[in-house]
């Protein structure tokens, strides 16, 4: 790997860190708006009721879709540049929705807003580890972009809210552009270029396959609200497993894939993977939908729903820059299955929504969820990045996100599901509460299961350090460090 241009000077790590933190900031920003301001958008461009769906599902087809390719490309080409161009197709893209006169180019530019996410998500964790080596001022430095995660869910509906409220919902998307031009800048100043020294092969059908199937798979789940049983749904979920599969068959195949099929032989890549699908299953599919009902079943405002949806992601700020003083306590493999139980239980805990009620019963619930997610996000930085060789950072980065925005694209599916399938003789709000309430177990239980499957990769872990032969160096799971407080 070539960290640095020959002969040039390293630039500091902290600025390498505040521009991966940025960037993961303004992505989770423009993601989550939407959650306050789709209705005046809506009625403004004459959005209809299964158009609404793809303001948040657009983002996430170009997500899933680009984020593993982009995560290669990163590593391959170099990781400055793939970033960088991220964040110019974000500075467009959030030009052409502000200033969208119609449906059709305002969906255009969310889609591309995804495409964009996925180009400054997926080389983060591999600039970080590039400037941070393995010690403690790595896992402060991971620690401080997860937490950076957590703070772009807590502003993104707020900040909406307010500027909606100030100047319309176009003005969310002019202030997001200017704010993308400033992380342009910042790029191009802040960042060291960073690559492999020698490039892997373009693997192309893998690319066409990933690409196409998990845009498939998303346009089924979110068609799928509107009914399961419509024969387009059907055919694109169909597809999207088809096409997924054949992803698989090429990668085994090529002789440089583009997803080594052989980590999935490694405990902390499967704990990695899996814990990222069922956080975005469990946790934020659930979370992404929880402004909704408490507007349309409690009355709240969406500046107040969105304030409500801070407790969790305010405090998963906090626990995500405290989780560093886990590190010699326990391993990554286990800190992700404590963290899901955790998340679990609060989101248990929010059983009980009612129609007219109170958000306060919400408030403990939604303590314990923060507290569980922000160690949780920290604890999948760290293995997306020691769960694979280091010069294919960029890629774990990029599969860890790629399988938390599938999961969160199957968990706002699975919620709108059974909140919208509730039936109530007391009118529509109380049955969204109810609807609600089976949402919570739900997601509640698939917590549980993906607390399992990181259980038994600790275990998996364990047998094999007492009774194979040493790990590769380049697989290994990263070493006990000790913390600095």
């Amino acid at each position: 790997m070539t960290p640095n241009p020959p002969g040039g000077q390293s630039r500091s790590p902290g600025i390498t860190l505040l521009t991966a933190a940025c960037g993961t900031l303004l992505v989770l920003i423009d993601y989550t708006s939407p959650l306050t301001t789709l209705s005046p958008t809506a009625a403004a461009l004459h959005i209809g009721a299964s158009a609404q769906t793809w303001v948040l599902t657009g983002t996430l087809v170009g997500l899933a879709a680009l984020l593993l390719t982009a995560g290669s490309a990163a590593d391959d080409y170099g990781r400055k540049r793939v970033f960088g161009g991220g964040a110019v197709l974000l500075l467009i893209s959030t030009v052409l929705s502000a200033a969208a006169p119609n449906t059709g180019l305002f969906l255009t530019g969310r889609v591309l807003q995804g495409c964009a996410a996925a180009a400054i998500l997926a080389p983060t964790l591999g600039l970080i580890s590039n400037v941070y080596p393995v010690g403690p001022a790595r896992i402060r430095a991971l620690g401080m972009w997860g937490a950076s995660v957590g703070l772009g869910i807590a502003l993104g509906p707020i900040y909406a809210a307010l500027m909606e409220q100030a100047g319309g919902w176009r003005s969310v998307y002019w202030v997001l552009a200017l704010l993308s031009a400033g992380l342009v800048l910042l790029t191009a100043l802040g960042l060291d270029e960073s690559k492999n020294e020698r490039p892997r092969k373009l693997d192309p059908l893998g690319v066409l396959a990933l690409a196409s199937g998990s845009s498939c798979l998303i346009a089924g789940l979110a068609e799928g609200r509107h009914g399961w049983g419509r024969g387009i749904v059907i055919e694109l979920l169909a597809a999207g497993l088809v096409l997924l599969i054949a992803f698989a068959v090429v990668e085994s195949k090529v002789a440089e894939p583009m997803l080594d099929l052989a980590l999935f032989r490694n405990p902390g890549f499967i704990a990695s993977s899996s814990g990222a699908l069922f956080t975005g299953l469990s946790i934020v599919g659930l979370m992404s939908y929880l402004p909704t009902v408490l507007q349309k079943s409690l009355g709240e405002t969406p500046l107040a729903a969105s304030g409500v949806l801070a407790i969790w992601s305010g405090l998963s700020v906090v626990s995500a820059l405290q989780a560093r003083r886990l590190v010699n306590k326990m391993a990554a493999t286990t800190q992700v299955a404590a963290s899901l139980l955790i998340c679990g239980l609060g989101e248990a805990a929010l059983y009980g929504l009612h129609a007219g009620g109170s958000w306060g019963h919400l408030a403990p619930g939604l303590i314990v969820a923060g507290i569980g997610s922000g160690v949780l996000n920290a604890a999948l930085a760290r293995l997306a990045v020691s769960s694979v060789p280091p010069h294919r950072a960029a890629m774990g980065s990029g599969a860890n996100n790629s399988a938390r925005y599938l999961g969160s694209a199957l968990g706002v599916a699975v919620t709108a599901t059974l909140v919208s399938q509730a039936k109530s003789d007391a009118g529509p709000a109380h049955a969204m509460a109810d609807g609600a309430n089976n949402a919570v177990l739900v997601a509640a239980a698939i917590c549980l299961v993906g607390a399992a499957i990181a259980l038994w990769a600790r275990t998996a872990e364990a047998r094999a350090a007492r009774t194979a032969a040493p790990a590769e160096p380049l697989l290994q799971a990263e070493p006990p460090v000790r913390s600095a407080s």
